[in-house]
């Protein structure tokens, strides 16, 4: 629960702006039907007089005193808006906002806090929040951001009907893909710079086609320009062009690929490998549409739409001065952000589907069928090269099975086949030690280590546990519940095992979280303090860094001593 400060006093200045706004609520906007907000918070009397607060507007308001409960209510019906309280008896908000926008009706969330943090603030902002705002003395900054957000709901609604967008090659149904598709007809309506975000295999250029595909552009080329394959000598050449003779090479004049894209659209990607003294040169480029090509005397115009894209973390290259800033600000005039394979599964039995019946009308075969086991063993997998390794891996499954009409999991790498019967074995196991059966307890006693020997077992055995839990888990911290049973009992296990343990006890769980600062302080110091490397090494996803990092009062900025 987070109480707002000075609350004897709050209620009061409540109350009298409450009448206000009652008294001038047709002025704050013109009224549109009656809209649906929910309020998840624990605290009893401030949901009671938010929802005063809501009802006076004339919106209808409905209360949960548990994130379970408010997950529960927002899955079931159409809200408009979410008003989440971050700190809740079963959770944290932040951690449940992404969870609730991408319920059926989308709705804004306003996140409220009695006490602001600004890594909390930047987290709700990532994950989609529409505004992050502590509870006030006052009821008017409580209704200006609802007020706001119910304007913005209303007027999506009145634009003009959506088109049906061209989606060649890019497959899937799940919530993160559809808010990626609303973003691609956004930015498909306009000429806007776009920079797409993404780990690699997620389908950047699929995307950046999409956007040219639909635009006003599509009839005029798209060119595509590979930052990260051009040689840095030629880089200049490459762009901008050079006269016949600008060196000693260049025995005929040659038009860059900036200018082959006039008109149409020119796609960098990996822009984040761009040069840094060509990176000035493209910034005049994007400001002016004009350039110089290389041995001319004259400038040349190019009317291009630019769409970006890379793996990396610009912010944090721009902070280290490999990347300029003033050219990141002009890139991400529109930011599209594609999600690994890993966070939207929902979509991998339609890209299967997809690309093997594509595949297999490519090589002149018949149409596979899928053993639901194969599907099974595709879904254990966590797919770090995301859709282009899902990809690979069923062409292999194709040329391995060729003309047999159906797939199995024999026709997957030893990987994925090894991974899917250690988790089978593993649950097994873990069924049999619950079962409390005579079997399972023999079982168990010859497979839970004795004491002496889990005390033996190294330091860093201890962090590759760690950071297998946090693989799993995905949370900002680790509970002693997550911890593998063979350890849990290690020492009820051991005959002689509670004469050996401490007198005084041990914190298992304080112990953990010192093995998961130490490691994420590692992570950190092996990636320098690149924070998008350091969640890849620690398989989570920037956002869950941020929140762990927030947790283990570990500092944003590099904390090592210089």
């Amino acid at each position: 629960m987070e109480a707002s400060r000075n609350p004897s006093q709050s209620w009061v200045a409540w109350d009298a702006d409450r009448q206000k706004i009652g008294r001038s609520r047709d002025s704050l906007v013109e009224r549109p039907p009656m809209a649906r907000v929910l309020i998840i918070d624990d605290d009893q009397m401030f949901g009671e007089m938010l929802s005063e607060m809501v009802q006076t507007l004339g919106q209808e308001s409905l209360c949960a005193p548990t994130l379970a409960e408010g997950l529960r209510l927002a899955t079931a019906g159409g809200f408009d808006v979410v008003f989440l309280d971050v700190r809740m008896p079963d959770g944290s908000g932040l951690e449940m906002l992404p969870q609730v926008r991408q319920t059926s009706s989308a709705p804004e969330v306003i996140i409220i806090t009695g006490a602001g943090d600004p890594d909390g603030a930047e987290l709700a902002i990532l994950n989609g929040a529409w505004d992050y705002i502590e509870k006030p003395s006052s009821i008017k900054q409580m209704s200006l951001p609802l007020v706001r957000a119910l304007q913005y709901r209303q007027e999506k609604r009145l634009k003009k009907p959506p088109v049906a967008l061209n989606l060649e090659g890019i497959v899937g149904q799940s919530p993160q893909m559809r808010a990626c598709y609303d973003l691609v007809a956004q930015a498909a309506d306009s000429d806007a710079n776009v920079l797409i975000y993404g780990e690699t295999g997620t389908g950047k250029e699929l995307f950046a086609q999409a956007i040219h595909r639909n635009s006003h552009r599509s009839g005029k080329g798209f060119v595509v320009v590979d930052c990260a394959a051009l040689p840095s000598s030629l880089v200049e050449s490459a762009l901008f062009g050079h006269e016949k003779g600008a060196f000693t090479s260049a025995d005929r004049s040659q038009v860059g690929l900036i200018k082959q894209a006039d008109g149409g659209t020119l796609f960098l990607d990996e822009v984040g490998e761009l040069p840094i003294e060509i990176q000035k040169a493209f910034l005049r480029v994007l400001q002016e549409r004009r350039f110089r090509p290389v041995g001319s005397r004259f400038e040349t115009e190019s009317d291009f739409r630019l769409v970006a894209a890379t793996n990396r973390d610009l912010d944090e290259l721009a902070a280290k001065g490999l990347f300029r800033r003033d050219l990141l600000f002009r890139l991400r005039a529109i930011t599209l952000d594609l999600p690994p394979l890993r966070h939207r599964y929902g979509d991998l039995k339609d890209l299967t589907l997809f690309h093997t019946a594509r595949i297999c009308e490519k090589w002149g075969i018949g149409p596979k069928g899928f053993a639901p086991e194969f599907l099974e063993a595709l879904l254990a997998h966590d797919w770090p090269g995301n859709v282009r390794e899902l990809f690979n891996t069923l062409d292999r499954a194709l040329a391995e099975s060729r003309y047999e009409p159906t797939l199995f999991p024999k026709h997957l790498t030893s990987q994925i086949r090894i991974k899917v019967a250690r988790a089978a074995v593993a649950k097994e196991s873990s069924a049999d030690a619950a079962g409390g059966n005579g079997t399972g307890e023999r079982a168990a006693a010859k497979t839970l280590p004795r004491l002496h020997d889990f005390r033996q077992t190294t330091i860093e055995e201890l962090e590759n546990l760690v950071e297998r839990l946090m693989i799993l888990t995905e949370a900002p911290e680790i509970d002693v519940a997550d911890l593998p049973e063979k350890i849990q009992g290690a020492v009820l296990s051991h005959p002689n095992g509670l004469e050996e343990f401490p007198a005084g006890g041990a914190d298992l769980a304080a112990a953990v979280a010192a093995l998961e600062r130490r490691l994420i302080l590692r992570a950190l110091d092996r990636s320098n303090w690149v924070k998008s490397q350091a969640a890849r090494l620690l398989h989570l996803n920037r956002t869950t860094l941020l929140e762990k990092m927030k947790k283990q009062n570990i500092p944003a900025a590099d904390c090592r001593a210089h």
